[in-house]
């Protein structure tokens, strides 16, 4: 548990004080950044391979996430936020195979929780932008073609639902999935660690173990990718059902 609870690294005691949580914010940012910006700053019409590479994904994002969701026209408007979304995520989860930091940034909520309120802002502001305020809250909240005693019972739920649950589950699920990836790393490293500064005799077991940590890491990078993605969905899907009549 101290993982998550690091101790300061600078600055202890300090409205700016760092500890390995934050660092691993702060480098994800930047590497994210960075690679963005020296990309943009050296397009070229024979691109390298790594302009292919940025290109390839933010594409990918844009035509099997936003258009396929949302339809050409609202799938290039919000292009932009679910790329930012996608590499956002994508770069916090990466963390916690950054050699130094082992940790995903992403494993403790905060971070799950501003992707959420992005996510939420954005879902909300497209369902009012494309339907009106009054209209996309009426909509959401009182479903046309039913008895209005039945409102009594169902909108409070809707209210739960639409405006609570949605963003609450997308900062919970990309929580569990990057603790839980911690904890199998956490473990099958102590374990190699453990085997090899142990018993003697039990040392050579700890080939097992060092090999598990490998398979468990390409995983977790697997998961990283994947949890990226199905939040980037997830809000695609949530503007989707905004922004079209009920």
């Amino acid at each position: 548990m101290a993982d998550f609870f690091p101790e300061a690294v600078i600055w202890e005691g300090t409205a700016f004080e760092l500890n390995r949580l934050v660092l691993a914010r702060i480098i994800a940012a930047l590497v994210v950044a960075l690679i963005f910006t020296i990309t943009a700053i050296g397009l070229k019409l024979r691109p390298s391979r790594g302009q292919v590479l940025i290109e390839m994904g933010v594409s990918f994002v844009r035509d099997n996430i936003g258009i396929e969701l949302l339809g050409t026209r609202r799938g290039k408007r919000y292009g932009a936020v679910l790329a930012f979304i996608f590499f956002g995520v994508l770069g916090m989860n990466l963390t916690g195979i950054l050699p130094g930091v082992n940790i995903a940034a992403s494993s403790v909520m905060s971070v799950p929780l501003v992707f959420a309120v992005i996510s939420y802002v954005t879902f909300v502001g497209a369902g009012i932008k494309a339907r009106g305020g009054v209209k996309f809250f009426r909509e959401q909240l009182f479903p046309p073609g039913i008895p209005w005693p039945v409102y009594f019972l169902l909108t409070p739920i809707e209210v739960i639902s639409t405006f609570v649950v949605r963003p609450v589950t997308l900062a919970i699920r990309l929580l569990a999935n990057m603790i839980a990836g911690h904890m199998l790393l956490a473990l099958t490293y102590f374990g190699t660690q453990v085997l090899l500064l142990g018993v003697a005799a039990m040392a050579p077991l700890s080939v097992l173990t060092l090999a598990s940590s490998v398979v468990v890491t390409l995983f977790e990078i697997f998961v990283a990718v994947l949890q990226a993605y199905v939040f980037t969905v997830l809000t695609a899907v949530y503007i989707k059902m905004s922004v079209e009549a009920h």
